[in-house]
């Protein structure tokens, strides 16, 4: 299986394509062809674990890796996990299900894919041939950098620096990040939003000088974000997996579709379920569900993506975004794989800030796809609700998605069995939870957790009381202009 760039550069291997994370030219990488699922993955007397089902997808899209090489890197990924089936799912009502994707251990859906990231290209490097210190660049709107800290944390012949918006996450987001262990690791936080600190990063993967920099060092700069092909690809398994389970719970009949509603900003986890349903798993729509920052939204409704919009911060920050990475892979799937019709809606994105779709190919779009959008009073609505109705608790990110879900079925007779993705452990945004369910906050983020748990009768996860009592050791900041300097820094410091 070979790998093409978005923006037209020649095709590269998947070693290569893992190790880049970014294709030179800009692009993102994209598989040479979509490959189809075996019959068994859909049936439900198939007995095979998650890790075994996760070793079956890895090896169609990343062959040259090896069989009983992903077999092993599967098995030690997701052992770590409290949930022994990595993403259960769980019933709402009978026509809305839950796919808990926060079992592991940063507790967010980030872990399924970061967890096996550092091996991919663990292995990759080693097929190639490959001798620099892998250095891993990643911005991250909340749950990919403490994931990506943990699951490259002294790992040998890797290193991680991760960029956040300054006061753009969560309290115990940040202190999930700023308490990380690992001598490999760094952390800064970027003076802006989300966007400024994931265009400092793309501008460093592109920029020679930095590169050139970073080589005299003996260092390969690569992405632990959903534009990594190495990240992308884990998160097609747990669509399979969610649809076995509703057909075990005899929720589907053979053949029948299931919807998928994903609360998304970046549309990394959103278009694996394209790619899952290009390869086979019968979903009917992708609902693609935003916070206030609706870029994602407008376009669907309108074919226009623009960003010259106000930015909000909400109370979902993973999801305050307004330059969606991945939108990029299904553009280029939409209009055959042209890389020059990309490479001018790209442009014309940097240029002037947006681009519009011709009419025909909205309406494919709109073949597929649904949109909507819940603001904070409708998010916080959704976690009381969801919690009076059904005695289950909801962050804000999984709260968006069964919002626009819910508004999208208002006045319809349409109710498809869906499945929301359950993206973070309520416990990561505890204050604004516990707020919406009436509850009165301390304003002392730990404090406010443990009543919560007393409040619910559910189980305070160890990972976040173990953060009060963490030093905070990483204290950087630096403006986007800066990044390139502070990466060198840390270079030399632990060189």
């Amino acid at each position: 299986m070979r790998y093409l760039s978005t923006r037209g550069q020649a095709p590269v291997s998947a070693a290569q394509a893992i190790l880049n994370g970014l294709s030179p030219d800009g692009g993102l990488y994209v598989p040479e062809s979509i490959p189809a699922a075996p019959a068994e993955w859909l049936d439900p007397a198939c007995a095979c674990t998650y890790q075994e089902l996760a070793a079956q997808v890895l090896s169609l899209y990343f062959p040259e890796l090896g069989k009983d090489a992903l077999k092993t890197m599967c098995q030690e990924a997701y052992a770590s996990f409290a949930a022994p089936e990595v993403t259960p799912v769980t019933r709402l009502d009978d026509d809305t299900w839950l796919l808990e994707l926060y079992h592991g251990p940063t507790l967010a859906f980030k872990d399924v894919a970061l967890q096996l990231l550092p091996r991919l290209i663990v292995r990759a490097a080693r097929l190639t041939g490959e001798k620099r210190t892998i250095h891993i660049l990643t911005a991250t709107s909340g749950d990919t950098g403490k994931a990506a800290l943990e699951g490259f944390r002294d790992v040998e012949g890797t290193a991680c620096t991760v960029f956040y918006p300054k006061d753009g996450v969560s309290e115990l987001q940040y202190r999930q990040m700023a308490t990380s262990q690992g001598k490999n690791v760094q952390v800064v936080a970027v003076r802006g939003n989300f966007d400024d600190a994931q265009t400092g990063v793309k501008r460093l993967f592109s920029d020679p000088g930095f590169r050139a920099e970073l080589d005299r060092e003996g260092r390969l700069p690569s992405s632990a974000n959903s534009i990594n092909i190495g990240r992308l690809i884990p998160q097609i398994v747990y669509y399979f997996f969610g649809y076995r389970a509703l057909r075990q719970a005899e929720q589907l009949q053979a053949g029948e579709t299931m919807d998928v509603c994903v609360p998304t900003g970046n549309f990394g986890d959103i278009l694996a379920a394209w790619y899952a349903k290009r390869m086979g798993l019968p979903i009917g729509k992708l609902i693609c569900a935003s916070n206030r920052n609706r870029v994602l939204t407008d376009f669907f409704e309108t074919g226009v993506y623009s960003t010259d919009r106000p930015f909000h911060k909400t109370i979902s920050p993973s999801m305050d975004i307004l330059i969606s990475s991945n939108l990029e892979r299904l553009l280029f799937e939409l209009c055959g794989r042209d890389a020059e019709t990309v490479r001018g809606w790209m442009a014309s994105l940097k240029e002037n800030g947006r681009f519009v779709l011709p009419e025909e190919l909205l309406k494919k779009l709109q073949a597929e796809f649904a949109a909507g959008t819940a603001d904070d009073g409708q998010t916080r609505e959704a976690i009381r609700l969801t919690y009076e109705r059904c005695h289950a608790l909801t962050d804000p990110h999984t709260a968006v998605g069964l919002s626009v879900l819910e508004g999208l079925r208002r006045g319809t007779a349409d109710r498809r069995v869906t499945l929301v993705n359950a993206t973070a452990s309520p416990y990561k945004f505890v204050s604004d939870v516990s707020e919406a369910l009436g509850l009165t906050a301390a304003g002392r983020v730990f404090d406010d957790a443990r009543a919560l748990a007393a409040a619910t009768g559910t189980a305070l996860p160890n990972q976040i009381s173990a953060l009060e009592t963490m030093e905070i050791r990483h204290k950087a900041v630096s403006d986007p202009a800066q990044m390139g300097d502070a990466v060198m820094a840390f270079v030399r410091k632990e060189s």
